[in-house]
């Protein structure tokens, strides 16, 4: 009785060297993204982050390794071809002066057009649910410029959603925005994985959001994946400390249960005490 072959997974990094001109960023990186989960990437500054993310969604050439999209090598797919499997979100993305929100939306069907085949009802079915989908339908007409930040982050991303790909790369979708904004995006990209079956791959610089929303946490430093798994095996105080230099407790939160680092106070100077105005040390 024959079986059937087990799909490749749907996006890997073997092997992966890269950087930029004589700088080497990435040392010999091997990941697959977990499907239909929100991975994300945490290190510090320069520890190579956003350079994986670049190499995965293919604007990055590795000077060694490969990237595979669905078992092939990325770079022997054509550009639209790739378009219709990952859609990537880069750090500040600009939208033209002027340009709608239905407009910038609407850019997510190019991949899918053709000079000659075009379905304008499939393009419009598309934008109109990836609108609702990420909440921004009632300014659909007005100018992406005039939004705030994290309506225009809902607008890439549901520009992102109009692509219909499987597989998403965000890199830092939250920078600037508001606590508050980031929970509220954070919570639509967990939804994207859990209700809508997508595979996310994420940089965050939030060690705390990170925990609280990932299925899987990467962490890098010095361009090497040290750690990689859930957070409750990977989010703690001994590899925050070897990661980040950081000393702190890992604790849960006892009403969410989520996992919460909090920095060790080792200064000494005391707090000083402020009595009608006055301050005593």
């Amino acid at each position: 009785m024959s079986s059937t072959p087990a799909k490749p997974p749907r996006l890997t990094g073997e092997a992966l060297r890269a950087g930029y001109e004589s700088r080497r960023v990435l040392d010999g990186i091997d990941l697959t993204v977990a499907e239909g989960k929100l991975t994300v990437l945490l290190g510090p500054n320069g520890s190579g982050k956003s350079t994986l993310l670049k190499t995965l969604a293919r604007t990055l050439t590795p000077s060694a390794g490969r990237v595979c999209l669905d078992g092939e090598d990325i770079h022997r797919r054509n550009t639209r071809e790739v378009a219709q499997r990952l859609g990537i979100l880069p750090q500040g993305p600009s939208a033209p002066e002027g340009l709608t929100v239905r407009q910038l939306v609407g850019m997510g069907r190019f991949p899918h057009q053709r000079l000659w085949r075009q379905d304008a009802h499939q393009d419009a079915r598309a934008i109109r649910e990836a609108m609702a989908y990420a909440d921004v339908t009632d300014f659909a007409e007005r100018s992406v410029d005039a939004l705030s930040g994290g309506q225009r982050q809902r607008c890439w991303i549901a520009m992102i959603l109009a692509q219909e790909t499987d597989l998403v790369l965000l890199d830092e979708p939250t920078t600037f925005l508001d606590l508050k904004v980031q929970v509220d995006l954070l919570e639509l990209l967990v939804r994207l994985a859990h209700d809508k079956g997508r595979t996310l791959l994420v940089v965050l610089h939030d060690l705390n959001l990170a925990a609280a929303y990932a299925d899987i946490l990467v962490m890098m430093r010095q361009g090497r994946i040290e750690h990689s798994g859930p957070p409750e095996t990977v989010f703690t105080s001994a590899h925050l400390k070897q990661v980040f230099d950081l000393d702190a407790h890992v604790i849960r939160d006892p009403h969410t249960r989520r996992l919460l680092c909090v920095p060790s106070l080792t200064g000494t100077t005391p707090i000083p005490q402020v009595i009608s105005g006055v301050a005593h040390g």
